[in-house]
């Protein structure tokens, strides 16, 4: 470990440095000392074999907006494609869209590893002539027996003292494709008795006849991530190199390699990865569950990933926010996701237009209200945007209201409609119910209503007052639609602790996706377009999802309007 990393980051977390946090603290002193000539080049290099997280999208906005805090700064998108066996170029794009919607932009700086693949051999050769590489023809199975454990040293490879010589020989035979698969791999020369294993003599390159989703087939020995990782920063003259913690121990052995190059040596600092309650973050467990068909796809609304938040209706803003609000730090914990869902309302409230949906429609039948005739009654879309204006919905005789706003015979602290009770229906009227219809089931189908003509806007002239207002739909104009509501993907906080025999996968909450059909919304949303987030009054808020076509919208709740953060929060503080 560097010892200047060390003090440094240590200082921060003591609270010696600024109220910032330990990272930007040591880039600010970078930059202040003049250090790369006060530079601030960050990266941010996922691998291309699967679908970014909510965990990734601390690591963009930390890195993006490091290097967007700071004069002339800029960030890398650069993408450790070293194994071609598990990387496409559909993930590639999709990182790409991921990264943009969450509001970042690298410019012209998109780059790839394998951009690098002749640089990163031509770096071999050096070591190899130094005498600091060597290739080894150990079978794989010999690996672990040699390498030793954390308490026993390794022993040295019988090939470890190899000529320069044999050795540029055999490696130049390994790249063109004379041996077979695992064969034979180039390792470092370092100390196989070191208290760190990742120093001991760790592979550099392994054999592998497999087309690269960019360089096809013209390389059959790929770079070991390790091997490729500290030579692209170098590269690309990144300065500050930012990873989560598990990087922490391979952080000497980058140093080992830069320094044995004699190459420009970034400065790479770790932080601790973001872990949320009721959800996995392990690519491994996410890729689980799509492939045995638990989730229905990556984009699934229930998983963490960027592109299902965003099919579920986060906005980017609410993420960016929760990201600023979960701030760095050196020590693994897990964030509880009511506050993550405290930020996606916080957003919501102030961006959503506001509209009336009813899930589980009953029908309503004003007796008194005119045939055919229909009102528009004039509807706030935002109360606290003033800007956001006013839209009008239709008033008719025969309307839709929620099941659960009706109870024949009300409990002590039910306020809603009941037989003989008034209720205020927003924006228009105050309605009585007087009768009650029911099927051959018993089961209520259909309510009948009187309407107070003098009450339009939901005000009474005489001042009485009326303890609930109902949202409704006009039953001539709603559109049907189907509605999706989730909850978390986990009854358990953490499922990677479970002892189950099924593992994390036992904690699958069975009912995390209900879907409901034949819901009424009104009509002026038939204009909507997939990802237009609403808030539902008084039912929470919602988007259009994807598989909407015309006539048929399909509307996923992306959180209910309950915010539990400061329950959460009290709990936390009791404890």
């Amino acid at each position: 470990m560097n010892p200047e990393n060390s003090k440094q980051e240590n200082d921060c977390e003591n609270g010696k440095g600024s109220s910032v946090d330990f990272i930007r603290t040591i880039v600010a002193d970078d930059v202040r000392s003049n250090k790369w000539g006060g530079k601030v080049i960050t990266r941010f290099p996922p691998e291309p074999n699967g679908y970014l997280h909510i965990g990734h999208g601390k690591a963009i906005c930390l890195s993006f907006g490091i290097a967007a805090e700071n004069e002339g700064g800029r960030c890398h998108l650069r993408y450790d494609d070293t194994n071609p066996v598990k990387e496409e170029a559909r993930y590639a794009n999709s990182i790409q869209e991921d990264v943009r919607w969450l509001g970042w932009d690298w410019g012209e700086n998109l780059f790839y590893a394998s951009d690098y693949f002749e640089k990163m051999y031509e770096y071999a050769v050096v070591l190899i002539k130094k005498s600091y590489a060597y290739v080894c023809d150990l079978a794989t199975d010999q690996f672990g027996e040699y390498r030793g454990t954390l308490t026993t040293p390794g022993k040295e490879s019988p090939f470890r003292n190899r000529s320069v010589e044999e050795n540029l020989d055999l490696f130049r035979r390994m790249r063109g494709g004379e041996f077979e698969d695992g064969s034979r791999v180039l390792r470092a020369k370092i100390d196989m008795r070191s208290p760190n294993l990742n120093m001991r003599d760790p592979v550099m390159y392994r054999i592998l006849h497999a087309d690269h989703f960019r360089t096809g087939s013209k390389w059959c020995i790929y770079p070991t991530y390790d091997w490729a990782h500290g030579l692209e920063d170098s590269i690309e003259g990144i300065t500050h190199s930012i990873c989560t913690l598990e990087f922490e121990n391979h952080r000497p052995l980058y140093d080992w390699y830069l320094d044995k190059l004699e190459i420009h040596h970034p400065r790479q600092i770790e932080f601790a990865r973001l872990e949320l309650t009721y959800t996995v973050m392990s690519k491994r467990k996410l890729l689980q569950l799509v492939e045995e068909g638990l989730v229905n796809g990556w984009d699934d609304p229930r998983m963490p990933t960027i592109c299902g938040m965003r099919r579920r209706g986060y906005s980017p803003e609410s993420i960016r926010q929760f990201c600023r609000l979960i701030g760095v730090n050196k020590y693994n914990s897990t964030i509880d996701i009511a506050l993550l869902e405290h930020c996606l309302r916080e957003d919501l409230n102030k961006t959503s237009c506001r509209v009336m949906a009813v899930l589980r429609p009953l029908k309503v039948v004003i007796d008194n209200y005119p045939e055919n005739e229909v009102e528009w009654m004039e509807a706030v879309n935002n109360p606290g945007d003033q800007n956001a204006g006013t839209r009008m919905v239709p008033f008719s005789k025969v309307l839709y209201i929620e099941q659960d706003d009706f109870m024949e015979t009300p409990l002590r602290k039910f306020f809603r409609l009941s037989p003989g009770r008034e209720v205020r229906l927003r924006y228009a009227y105050i309605i009585t119910c007087t009768g009650v219809i029911k099927d051959e089931d018993g089961q209520i189908v259909e309510l009948h209503c009187n309407y107070d003509s003098a009450t339009r806007g939901g005000n009474a002239p005489d001042g009485r007052k009326v303890k609930s207002t109902l949202h409704w739909v006009s039953a001539a104009h709603a559109l049907k639609s189907e509605v999706r509501l989730f909850e978390h993907l986990f009854t358990e906080e953490r499922p990677d602790d479970s002892s189950e025999g099924d593992g994390f996968r036992s904690g699958l909450n069975p009912n995390s996706l209900q879907v409901l059909s034949g819901c009424k919304v009104e009509p002026g949303l038939g204009e909507a377009k997939p990802f237009d987030r609403f808030q539902f009054e008084r039912l929470g808020y919602f988007n259009v999802d994807p598989d909407s076509v015309a006539g048929s919208l399909v509307f996923n709740r992306t959180v209910t309007l309950r915010d539990t953060w400061a329950k959460v929060q009290k709990k936390q503080g009791e404890s």
